[in-house]
């Protein structure tokens, strides 16, 4: 299986030779279906870290395939407390919320460097109309995202530390494993503690102790921007994280 190796985010190739097809993670489509999504696609981006993707409650936005590199989706208060929603990864399809607001409802920035495919959201109605095959893998998509929301409310409210660190290590590590990005046992880590603290709803204190003591325990490993699980087992155990097969998602 071709593999998705690290570094400088290449840019988006036409439909027919995406890399993430390669994978295996992903559904496939037929000819057809394949020649509408390199149609309905109008341009394509790079932008370096720390870009912002996406303003909240800005109106005007697009539809983005993530080819390459990490982002996240963050709220942010009126005091500038943000609380980051989720991490997407390549094939995460971003900006659908937009469809049904005047605005954006969320942010997104750019942990790393990042190149996206770009679809236009006034698209769409053409897209469920004339193949609803890939109108209900719009449709899968959000529900998965739903799914997410709701793991991480889970954790939130009743996981502990400890409990919301190893969910978080072992759901990002499953995530990559699926995409063909693990290398010697190990995969790109590009997110700091003040990231893993704004998504779980932690202090940055508490982060840095707990992520520390399940280190010393020897559980996992972050080391030179990349992650190891060193006891995935006892990690899920802790986590209560069922280790189902993640099954193929859709790709636009």
């Amino acid at each position: 299986m071709d593999t998705l190796q690290p570094g400088p985010a290449p840019s988006p190739p036409p439909c027919k030779a995406c890399r993430l097809r390669k994978t295996g993670a992903f559904t496939p489509v037929s000819a057809d279906e394949m020649a509408f999504i390199e149609s309905f696609r109008t341009s394509t981006l790079n932008r370096p870290a720390g870009s912002t993707l996406m303003h909240e409650q800005k109106p005007g936005g697009k539809l983005f395939t993530l080819y390459a590199g990490w982002a996240f989706r963050y709220k942010t208060l009126s005091d500038g407390r943000r609380q980051i929603l989720n991490f997407l990864l390549p094939g995460d399809l971003i900006g659908l919320q937009q469809e049904f607001s005047d605005g954006a409802m969320h942010g997104i920035e750019a942990v790393t460097d990042v190149s996206l495919c770009v679809f236009p959201r006034d698209g769409l109605w053409e897209l469920f109309r004339r193949y609803p095959n890939l109108g209900y893998d719009i449709t899968w998509l959000a529900a998965r995202e739903e799914g997410m929301v709701d793991d991480n409310l889970l954790s939130a409210g009743r996981r502990n530390a400890a409990e919301r660190v190893a969910m978080l290590l072992m759901h990002l590590y499953r995530r990559l494993e699926r995409l063909g990005l693990v290398q010697d046992g190990s995969v790109e880590f590009p997110i700091n503690q003040q990231h893993i603290a704004d998504i779980l709803g932690l202090s940055l204190v508490h982060t840095n102790k707990t992520m520390r003591r399940l280190q010393q325990l020897g559980l996992h490993e972050i080391r030179n921007g990349r992650l190891w699980l060193r006891n995935p087992k006892a990690l899920q155990r802790l986590a209560d994280y069922y280790d189902a097969p993640l099954r193929r998602a859709p790709l636009l």
